[in-house]
Parts: structure tokens; sequence; C-alpha cells
């Protein structure tokens, strides 16, 4: 999830143009992931939501390969402040 959140803030600072439903969808397959191996010990994604990670993946890699490092940093700060509060999410619903 580290990739896909620092990936949304990245974006969010003007670097990539994947749909927000793409981020959504890598939030959902994960809490279904989490759900499953609690629940069977299964640790595996949804296999409709690879190509999902994938393009996400992709986006992050061409981010750092653009974006200046203030605005890496900028998007770690953003993390760990998502990460230290009590939201559920840093992608908003009506984004």
């Amino acid at each position: 999830m580290r990739v896909v959140y620092l990936g949304w803030f990245l974006q969010r600072a003007g670097y990539g143009s994947c749909p927000t439903e793409q981020f959504r969808i890598a939030e959902y397959a994960v809490e279904a992931t989490l759900s499953h191996a609690r629940e069977r010990g299964e640790w595996r994604l949804p296999a409709g939501t690879i190509v999902d990670f994938e393009a996400l993946l992709a986006l992050y890699d061409s981010q750092l390969a653009r974006a200046p490092l203030h605005e890496v940093l900028a998007a770690e700060q953003k993390l760990r402040a998502f990460l230290a509060g009590t939201s559920r999410s840093p992608i908003p619903a009506d984004a």
C-alpha cells in the first residue's frame, strides 16, 4: 500500500493521471486480502486486481523518474501524517 499511497500523493501534486478508481480498487483488494488471510490463512490478491497494481507500480516508477526530490519527500511526509492519523484512507471518497 505504501507505493499506492505515495503514487496517490504524487499524482495529486501533478505527477500522473491514473483514474482515482484504480487507487480505490487497490485499497479494496488489500483489505479483502487481509480479511481473507485472517479467515483462511491465505495471502492472495484477487486476480482481477493485479492489472491495477501493475498500473500503479508503473505510475510510481515514472513518478520517481520525473518528480523532483522535494515532491517525493513531501509525499513521504503526507504518508507519515496519514499513518499517524485516524483516517481510513488518504483518498477522498469524492475525488
